[in-house]
């Protein structure tokens, strides 16, 4: 018996969106009546009907939305709960979070249950292993608004909320090259992760505009505490070792000084670090942090309340990107200029 037409195979067959279908067949003003005539007949074609657990899910209130993150234990993270609960909470929403612990198969399953507790709206930050997004595309079918955050995946209509991770990375570098630094390393994110990405574009961007070499040694994929400690040693290691180390958030940051202090090398006159996030943490470690200011809270509340334009019907329309702005916070683990 073959399965149910959904609104993901009529966007795959026209060429468009999953959300534009689902607007189309809404005869959604923003949708144009050529493309509303071609979703419908082909609709009509291949018989499609409403999932009707969708539509049930669609016209229930549940004055709740919910949160999916990777991890409640980064200090980034945590702020941006910060801001989503209390836009929520002055909103009248109750908010369900959920944690994905950077696993895949653990995020089809928060999907789920925002699906099951008749959610509102999804607030959501992918894991580090999702790349396939079929478990989000539900959730959109099921018509019920998305909003991504700080981790973004593709093809979808949606609002999004970022930084301009590759600028933030700039100058993050530049700033260590502008302390002194001209053997910088990189303790990165996996590829797969756009964050993880924009970060490397950035520090290479930062090398190549101060006329410094980029360096495949010196970049390692180690986005943990513990990953950072064992790449830190491997640089040092090197027959010429790194002066400075930039990293793609304060956990690995303070992986790779545990594992210089550990080595007796003095931090930041030997080699200097920067972090990304500004955690809670990074001014009560020895020597103090410097970072990149994130601004969690800031994200949650553009996020929040984005999502909650969309389930008022404040704002309708194509998905929109957001983006907050990021600053340098200088302290005592990178030397002074």
């Amino acid at each position: 018996m073959s399965s149910p037409v959904t609104i993901k195979d009529i966007a795959k067959a026209l060429g468009i969106s999953a959300s534009t279908v689902s607007r189309a067949l809404k005869d959604h003003p923003d949708i144009s009546t050529d493309t509303k005539d071609a979703v419908n007949e082909l609709a009509k074609r291949l018989h499609y009907k409403p999932n009707a657990v969708a539509l049930s899910l669609k016209n229930s209130k549940t004055n709740t939305i919910g949160v999916i993150i990777p991890e409640l234990v980064h200090y980034f993270f945590s702020s941006v709960i910060s801001g989503i609960e209390d836009v929520a909470y002055d909103a009248g929403y109750n908010v369900m979070i959920c944690q994905s612990n950077e696993k895949y198969d653990r995020e089809i399953i928060n999907a789920q249950a925002l699906l099951s507790n008749r959610v509102e709206g999804a607030l959501i930050s992918i894991s580090k292993q999702t790349k396939d997004f079929n478990h989000l595309q539900m959730i959109e079918e099921s018509g019920i608004p998305m909003v991504f955050f700080d981790r973004i995946p593709e093809g979808f209509d949606s609002d999004s909320v970022i930084i301009d991770d590759k600028l933030a990375a700039y100058n993050a570098v530049c700033h260590l090259i502008d302390s002194g630094c001209r053997r910088i390393a990189h303790l990165a994110a996996p590829s797969t992760l756009g964050i993880g990405k924009c970060r490397l574009d950035g520090y290479k961007e930062a090398l190549q505009k101060h006329g410094l070499p980029y360096l495949e040694e010196y970049v390692i994929v180690a986005d943990s505490f513990e990953l950072a400690a064992i790449a830190t040693r491997n640089l040092i290691q090197l027959p010429i070792p790194p002066d400075g180390i930039f990293t793609v958030n304060d956990l690995t940051a303070v992986g790779a000084m545990k594992s210089l202090q550990k080595m007796g090398i003095a931090i930041p006159e030997k080699v200097a670090i920067m972090g990304f996030s500004a955690g809670n943490f990074s001014d009560i470690t020895t020597p103090t942090l410097s970072s990149v200011d994130q601004h969690g809270y800031e994200m949650g509340v553009k996020a929040a309340s984005a999502l909650l334009e969309r389930i008022e019907n404040k704002r309708n329309g194509a998905g929109e990107t957001f983006y907050v702005d990021t600053n340098l916070v200088i302290r005592e683990s990178t030397k002074k200029i």
